[in-house]
């Protein structure tokens, strides 16, 4: 996924310092992901449509990620004396999202304005001139798919900081059943043994059907099964499973 420097877009990883006493607006972000519930803004231009969901996950490390629905920018970010503050201009991801690029420099605008934050229990308030942006802890509004049982569907193949979307992954799919994984290339089934240790996974040899497979859907199946290899991390957000390795790695969203 290409990322060009931006002043002003969308979607965005912002740094997270736990400097200075946040405590002082209600706790502290870090780790958190929040989804918005509701948006009211007065002046400033047309408010988002109101299926608009905005997305701030502040990590760990000292990063938010946020988006309204199309491209993600990321930033370091200071959250002390109850502001949000980016540290550098954001970088944006460069996706085409017809109609929705007035939400990028929307919000984009938005958090590089130094907006207020209010944490009140699993409820945060960020405001900004006349905006208002009500979130609700993620795991609340989107809680964690379970490992087992879900059909993952494949949606990315991971490459060091890239991620590549094949046209067709939907048609591929995985299950996990206790030590075992079940599942179909979008051409031949497969299923193997596989062991779970913490947050990791283990893959042993898959089995594979044989049926001939055409040139597109043979370059799927191979991505999928040789991205199965071994042992791998795994990571579940809501309805979004990310298995990888040191460089590499498999994305996948729980089929509906």
């Amino acid at each position: 996924m290409r990322m060009t420097a931006l002043a002003g877009a969308g979607l965005l990883l912002l740094g997270l310092a736990a400097c200075g006493n946040e405590s002082a607006a209600g706790g502290t972000l870090t780790g958190k992901t929040y989804l918005s519930t509701s948006i009211t803004q007065e002046g400033d231009g047309p408010p988002p449509s109101p299926d608009t969901r905005v997305r701030l996950n502040f990590t760990d490390d000292g990063r938010l990620i946020a988006d309204a629905g199309c491209n993600t920018m990321q930033a370091p970010v200071s959250t002390a004396n109850g502001k949000i503050t980016l540290k550098d201009p954001p970088a944006m991801t460069a996706m085409g999202c017809p109609g929705r690029e007035q939400l990028d420099s929307w919000l984009s605008n938005l958090l590089q304005s130094k907006p207020t934050w209010q944490l009140s229990g699993n409820t945060l308030t960020v405001v900004s001139g006349g905006t208002t942006i009500a979130f609700t802890d993620r795991e609340i509004v989107e809680p964690d798919a379970a490992i087992d049982g879900t059909k993952w569907t494949l949606n990315g193949v991971i490459d060091y900081d890239s991620v590549g979307h094949q046209q067709g992954a939907e048609k591929a799919w995985i299950t996990f059943n206790g030590d075992r994984v079940t599942g179909f290339t979008g051409c031949n089934d497969l299923n193997g043994k596989v062991a779970r240790a913490g947050n990791t996974i283990t893959f042993g040899e898959l089995a594979v059907t044989d049926r001939a497979c055409a040139e597109a859907e043979g370059a799927m199946q191979k991505a999928l099964v040789n991205g199965l290899k071994g042992k791998m991390t795994y990571k579940i957000d809501a309805g979004n499973l990310t298995l990888s390795t040191a460089n590499a790695g498999l994305t996948f969203i729980a089929a509906r």
